[in-house]
């Protein structure tokens, strides 16, 4: 048996096919959905989705959004997606460098909360991309 999977942002569709199971970053911890789940919707965290696909694990950067599961249909509603796989390592690095020294300059609690949230989102590009190496 297996599950459809649906990955949308505001631009575009990140994924839309048949997947095994998926571990999904929920603002209450992480839960696994396997064929037949009970039917919930849930806020979805900045963090990694995992995918499976037959024995191969994918993963996704996911920031922020919501998800709807049931009838063996996911649908996951988010901010901004990236496959980890898209993402340069390199690239991605630097960001979290960057948005670390940002946060070590801020000053006042908008300028900390928004280098709070630039952080975990280049922590989890990067998660994503050592994930799948």
């Amino acid at each position: 048996m297996t599950l459809n999977l649906c990955v949308l942002t505001p631009n575009r569709i990140v994924w839309n096919s048949e997947v095994k199971e998926i571990i999904l970053s929920t603002n209450s911890g992480q839960i696994g959905v396997l064929p037949n789940h009970a039917p919930i919707a849930t806020a979805v965290d900045i963090g990694i989705l995992r995918i499976r696909l037959k024995d191969q694990w994918l993963t996704m950067a996911l920031m922020g959004g919501f998800a709807r599961i049931g009838n063996n249909e996911i649908t996951v509603l988010v901010n901004d997606a990236e496959k980890g796989s898209d993402i340069d390592p390199q690239e991605a690095q630097q960001t979290l460098e960057i948005a670390e020294a940002n946060l070590r300059k801020a000053e006042g609690k908008r300028q900390i909360i928004e280098a709070n949230l630039a952080l975990r989102r280049a922590r989890t590009r990067v998660e994503a991309v050592n994930a799948i190496s």
